[in-house]
């Protein structure tokens, strides 16, 4: 009689140790999903990868800097120097007309009045229709293999490279990296106009009738095939996505994920929405119209430098003089465009940077069509790209900062400014005649106005985000003090504790 207390209080005791395992094994699962659910990550749900997380986590800052620095080394070297490769290939592709114009091709293809122009705009049409459902197919396929064979086919078919590069970018780096990176990748459109210039008077001043054929024509030939070779070689080089690439370790390809969780609140997932609701959540966002504009507007600005060695030409100096005479005008340019963007990233800043740039632009159209003096009008020269052109490269990364997760949505957005934007030249090559020439006053009276207006839509954006930020600094104290706000930020999507938009 005396052992049946003590069987109940064993059986008791039992109890509350299997529901105290119980309670241990519930902690840990709910702990798992807390951490699943905050990278947003379906297919992080591996003891591993979890576990790399948490030591992530709390690892202390020296170890995250090492981690860094080994990791950009790699992601750099394999992304970086191909993407300027490609997209100065691509530039110089498109930007051959302008060379070609010198080299005789209006009259050995019949051209008269404004046949030239329809020509330089009559490609991006078909080349911008294709960028939106480009970029969103780019989130369900291998960007490497995407890319390289879109390059290869070349024309139209290149539309998915450009805001498809700036998407695999911003998939790889962090806000503060992405502006440096952008500028050397947009210094690819600089160098192509440097190096065209040095090759189109190469080309046309010893090739000409070379085989029966015209100049212009052996800059098609060859720079179309150095396209291929290159385009072949970026499906072996370029980087697929953080967790898909696999010349990063495990742990690497973890902290790849890991770091854009830390940045933004939320990792890319192309399996976290669909097409269909990436979709529509771009087009929800009253930012993406602002940023649109932005970038049309930008693009419109810099439509001088289709026609740069026509105006160049027009300081007195031959064909060959005048190809060889933009060189260093876009060298200067690439330059200022590194310098600018480093401070831009250093310092968290974009629209000041952009106001600042634009104003230069402005100047220099303005003393471009206010005298024809020779001195004055190449100094106007070097100010006209080194304003316009660098501010652009801000614009690109300042619209893959402020458009996050998920990643479906970030693709659409971006695909879909730069698509818009680039119908400015569609019309812009219009406001170029040669009939307008020397002075083309109604193109860089136009273009001043444009760079003005585009230095202003930078004070508005800056002020829309300025806002933003401060609905979300609201927001978190509502949250920590557990009460409800109804603070709508971001188009009414949540963002992490902590995030605010680069101003």
């Amino acid at each position: 009689m005396t052992e049946a207390p003590d069987a109940r209080k064993m059986d008791l005791m039992q109890q509350k140790h299997n529901q105290n395992d119980l309670k241990v094994d519930q902690e840990e699962i709910e702990q798992k999903k807390d951490i699943t659910a905050a990278l947003k990550l379906k297919d992080a749900v591996d003891e591993e990868q979890i576990m790399l997380f948490r030591q992530f986590m709390v690892a202390d800052e020296g170890w995250h800097e090492n981690m860094t620095k080994k990791l950009l080394r790699k992601v750099d070297l394999h992304l970086l120097p191909m993407l300027v490769m490609m997209y100065l290939l691509n530039f110089l592709d498109r930007n051959n007309l302008s060379q070609a114009r010198l080299g005789g091709l209006e009259a050995d293809l019949n051209m008269t009045g404004t046949d030239f122009n329809l020509a330089t705009s009559i490609l991006f049409v078909g080349y911008l229709l294709m960028q939106l459902p480009s970029n969103l197919m780019l989130t369900r396929l291998p960007p490497a293999i995407y890319l390289g064979a879109a390059m290869s086919i070349c024309g139209f078919a290149e539309a998915p490279f450009f805001p498809g590069a700036v998407f695999l970018m911003s998939s790889w780096y962090r806000r503060s990296e992405l502006t440096q990176r952008m500028s050397w990748f947009y210094a690819g459109s600089s160098l192509a106009n440097a190096f065209g210039g040095l090759i189109g008077a190469g080309v046309l001043g010893n090739l000409h009738g070379t085989h029966g054929i015209s100049g212009w024509r052996w800059l098609f030939i060859i720079e179309g095939t150095i396209t291929i070779g290159v385009a072949i070689a970026s499906a072996f080089i370029l980087p697929n996505y953080p967790a898909t690439t696999r010349w990063l370790t495990p742990e690497e390809r973890a902290y790849a994920q890991w770091r854009l969780v830390d940045d933004a609140g939320e990792a890319d997932s192309a399996g976290a929405s669909s097409i269909k609701e990436g979709l529509i959540m771009a087009l929800k966002d009253p930012r993406l119209y602002l940023f649109t504009l932005l970038q049309h507007s930008s693009l419109l600005s810099q439509t001088f430098q289709y026609f740069f060695p026509t105006i160049v030409q027009t300081l007195g100096f031959g064909t060959v003089e005048t190809l060889l005479i933009t060189a260093p005008v876009w060298i200067g340019t690439f330059l200022v465009s590194v310098l600018v963007t480093y401070t831009s990233g250093r310092f968290d800043d974009r629209g000041f940077h952009i106001i600042g740039l634009m104003l230069v632009s402005v100047i220099g159209n303005i003393i471009v069509v206010s005298t024809l003096n020779t001195g004055a009008r190449f100094f106007a020269m070097f100010l006209m790209p080194m304003g316009a052109v660098s501010a652009y490269t801000i614009i690109l990364s300042w619209v893959a900062n402020s458009f996050h997760r998920p990643l479906v949505k970030r693709s659409a957005c971006i695909s879909i400014t730069n698509m818009i934007g680039n119908c400015a030249n569609i019309y812009g090559s219009y406001m170029y005649p040669a009939s307008h020439g020397p002075r083309y006053l109604p193109g860089g009276c136009s273009t001043a106005g444009v760079a003005l207006f585009v230095a202003f839509l930078a004070v508005v954006v800056r002020i829309v985000l300025t806002r933003q930020n401060k609905k979300l600094a609201e927001r978190e104290i509502f949250e920590a003090r557990g009460e409800a706000t109804n603070s709508n930020t971001d188009g009414g999507e949540a963002r992490a504790t902590g995030f605010r938009y680069i101003l």
